[in-house]
């Protein structure tokens, strides 16, 4: 039997990202309708706030540093809520108090990636940030989140409060930013080919399609 030819689908992105979470959703969808797509795919860090204090700051000091002014920030998340509503999300943006330091988020990634529940962890960290409202840089948060993908709570929680894999992960956002990623998500197809922004499904069919084509 011939072995299946697979191309790398590299996805940079952060938990805190509403454009990273809606283009995901966007992304398995079209997946979902080529069951047979060629793609494995892998999470990669970027910070989009890699100055944030550790212990993060209020939602409303956050939005008032970036936007100045509240109309502003009503207006930019009005039209992501929206964008929301448009793909079957519930999410709750009024529900976010905290904006967090993401790099815990990222660790927990990476093991998660490790431990092949690394899906199952973006998807329950980017529920956590945008449906339930949690601050998804507080540990125990992130332990829980392990835990309902499958994970160890436990050894995470024991991995979060030592420094593992703390300057891997600067180290992995550093090199994406030197490479030219200003942005997020960036997908980057088989290594060669970076794809910026959320993408409708109809454009992931249309490359699934021509890569699967290529293969055959």
């Amino acid at each position: 039997m011939e072995e299946k030819k697979v191309v790398k689908l590299d996805i940079l992105s952060d938990p805190i990202c509403p454009w990273c979470y809606i283009g995901k959703v966007q992304l398995e969808r079209a997946l979902a309708e080529r069951p047979d797509h060629p793609f494995v795919v892998e999470w990669h860090p970027f910070q989009l706030n890699p100055d944030m204090p550790r212990e993060g700051m209020s939602r409303k000091g956050y939005l008032s540093a970036k936007f100045g002014n509240p109309d502003s920030a009503q207006q930019v998340y009005g039209k992501i809520a929206e964008h929301f509503r448009e793909i079957g999300v519930e999410a709750n943006l009024d529900a976010i108090s905290r904006t967090p330091n993401t790099l815990d988020a990222h660790r927990l990634i990476h093991w998660a990636g490790i431990d092949g529940h690394q899906s199952a962890v973006v998807d329950a960290l980017f529920k956590a940030n945008f449906v339930d409202g949690r601050d998804i840089g507080d540990r125990d948060v992130l332990a829980d989140v392990a835990d309902s993908a499958g994970m160890d709570a436990a050894v995470v929680l024991r991995l979060l409060n030592s420094d593992a894999d703390e300057a891997a992960i600067r180290d992995r956002d550093k090199n994406s930013r030197e490479m030219g990623v200003n942005a997020v998500p960036t997908f980057v197809v088989g290594s060669q080919h970076a794809v910026p922004g959320a993408q409708p499904p109809e454009l992931w069919l249309k490359v699934i399609d021509e890569i699967s084509a290529d293969l055959a």
